[in-house]
């Protein structure tokens, strides 16, 4: 099979060198298709090649300049909403776009591949949280879990209530969401201010779990959140961020 016999759609990133991975050989291979596990690259004779990707082979997942770009090109500005003096960075752009899409939704699935950082169970905040959890959990095989606004959910749960600028809000989540020792991965589309995220780290503490590692697409640093965050002892990774409010 060569590269130009792949489907384009299926496989957006052929030629590109949006992502790249380090293979135990030592040599540098472009990664085509990351979501569907398939790698693109030249044999010793020059020759190109496509072949299914074996995840313990890939050593480091590179996430170029270019792709940070693309992302950065499809998450929308919108000036003074919800209130005035706020810049809200929309990301529904990025999610209509297939390529787009599959290449944020592969930079995360293929950071948690690696056994250090691999889930047990992947938690979404309400609610932008819960589009990408959910497909970044189907993709590691492991489980989803929804951490929502007070009032949402039907069963036993357990609540952690926080101050915003202005008042306070309160999320909740199951009481059987996770169990005692479960590696959490626990994921928004954005952090702010760090309330929330610091909020669902608490709820799934009170359970008995671990979150390895808080994720994100963009960082508002100047906000505070991720330092505040990091300085609890939570690690995080983000994809983008942007400067001001």
């Amino acid at each position: 099979m060569t590269p130009t016999a792949l489907d384009p759609l299926r496989f957006p990133l052929e030629g590109s060198r949006l992502i790249e991975a380090s293979a135990g050989t030592g040599k540098t291979f472009t990664i085509a298709a990351l979501y569907l596990r398939l790698v693109l690259g030249h044999g010793d004779d020059g020759a190109a090649f496509a072949r299914p990707l074996t995840p313990p082979e890939i050593l480091v997942v590179t996430f170029t300049d270019a792709a940070t770009q693309e992302l950065r090109d499809h998450i929308r500005t919108v000036p003074d909403w919800p209130a005035p003096g706020v810049q809200f960075r929309d990301i529904t752009p990025l999610l209509q776009d297939p390529k787009v899409f599959r290449i944020m939704t592969d930079a995360f699935v293929h950071r948690y591949m690696d056994p250090k950082l691999r889930p047990d169970v992947v938690a979404g905040l309400d609610a932008r949280g819960f589009i990408l959890g959910a497909v970044i959990a189907h993709e590691l095989n492991v489980g989803f879990v929804p951490i929502r606004k007070k009032g949402k959910l039907p069963f036993t749960t357990v609540e952690e209530t926080y101050e915003l600028e202005y008042g306070s809000a309160t999320v909740e989540l199951h009481t059987d969401a996770v169990k005692s020792g479960d590696r959490v991965l626990l994921i928004d589309d954005l952090i702010a201010t760090g309330g929330t995220m610091m909020a669902g780290k608490k709820l799934l503490e009170k359970l008995g779990a671990t979150v390895v590692e808080g994720a994100a697409i963009v960082d508002l640093p100047e906000l505070g959140g991720s330092k505040h965050l990091k300085d609890s002892g939570l690690p995080l990774f983000t994809l983008v961020d942007f400067a001001g409010h």
